[in-house]
């Protein structure tokens, strides 16, 4: 296994931050106690709009240099993490930033949107070939907001694991693997209404405007979840790396105490615990029970 560690876990994710935001708790974690986390990020998120005044000239309708300065933001980030293993599907710049639904830039050649699913899909075989995880982390069929770049991730994480694992396909690619756990990002409803809860408790706002519980990617009754992340005196340090991680990524991200806010300026909680539903794969805790463990019940 090219000396990899026992464990390995292996995110999908659209954009630079979007890792920070969704799952910076679990990937500091799972560095700190040795297993292999590995991020895959599909575009360099060239579209993104910029906060800080003095890097507005980077945008994508001035100099369109975003994309390089967020590979610089990412690799800061994953060092707040410990995550050393961070790459581009296909490539730094192989697929563009879509844009939101509905853009012209959807369309674009190069779009990450435009992508064959098959083709793009490919790459991360690959990556889940070399690596062998046996956890995968993306999202739900919606992209857990209905951002195209966060849908195609959705359908090319979710095929790479079926084509990963069919013995037939491009043996060129290395051996086939199976992924052992699936799971979709995810935070219960009731997490939501009471960070926001907290949000407005706190008196004078951080930042001009509120966001609403449904701007929150991937909000679902919380009998839906079926795993959490994040407790404890250690957890305090991983929220910590968390926050750290999504203040690298400056141009994207306002972090202010336990709340942040993007390039809208309305602020949200920012999550102590991260949630997930195993969407394939035996779950590693009891009927009504939820898995303090990605790994649980997996094995080598």
């Amino acid at each position: 296994m090219n000396g990899l560690p026992a464990r390995r876990l292996l995110l999908v994710h659209a954009h630079p931050d979007d890792e920070s935001i969704n799952n910076g708790v679990t990937m500091a974690k799972y560095a700190v106690e040795g297993a292999h986390v590995a991020l895959v990020t599909c575009t360099l998120g060239e579209e993104g709009e910029v906060i800080p005044p003095d890097l507005a000239h980077l945008a994508a309708d001035r100099d369109d240099t975003l994309g390089p300065h967020r590979i610089g933001e990412l690799a800061a980030a994953m060092g707040e993490l410990g995550v050393t293993d961070h790459r581009f599907l296909g490539g730094p710049g192989r697929f563009r930033d879509s844009g939101m639904m509905g853009a012209e830039q959807n369309h674009r050649p190069g779009a990450f949107w435009s992508a064959d699913v098959d083709e793009a899909a490919a790459y991360l075989v690959e990556v889940i070939r070399e690596l062998r995880p046996q956890v995968l982390v993306t999202y739900d069929p919606d992209g857990g907001y209905g951002h195209p770049d966060h849908i195609q991730a959705h359908r090319v994480a979710t095929r790479a694991a079926e084509l990963a694992a069919e013995g037939a396909y491009r043996r060129d690619l290395g051996t086939a693997h199976t992924i052992g756990k699936i799971y979709w990002n995810r935070v219960p409803r009731s997490v939501v209404e009471e960070g926001f809860a907290r949000l407005r408790a706190a008196g004078k706002a951080p930042f001009p405007g509120l966001a609403a519980p449904d701007d929150v990617p991937g909000v679902v009754a919380d009998e839906r979840i079926t795993a959490e992340i994040g407790d404890g005196v250690a957890g305090e340090a991983f929220v910590a790396a968390k926050a750290a991680a999504m203040r690298a990524h400056a141009t994207q991200i306002a972090v202010d105490g336990p709340f942040f806010a993007l390039s809208n300026d309305l602020a949200q909680p920012l999550f102590a615990r991260e949630y997930y539903e195993l969407v394939a794969g035996e779950p590693g805790a009891p009927a009504g029970e939820r898995e303090r463990d990605l790994f649980a019940g997996v094995s080598a």
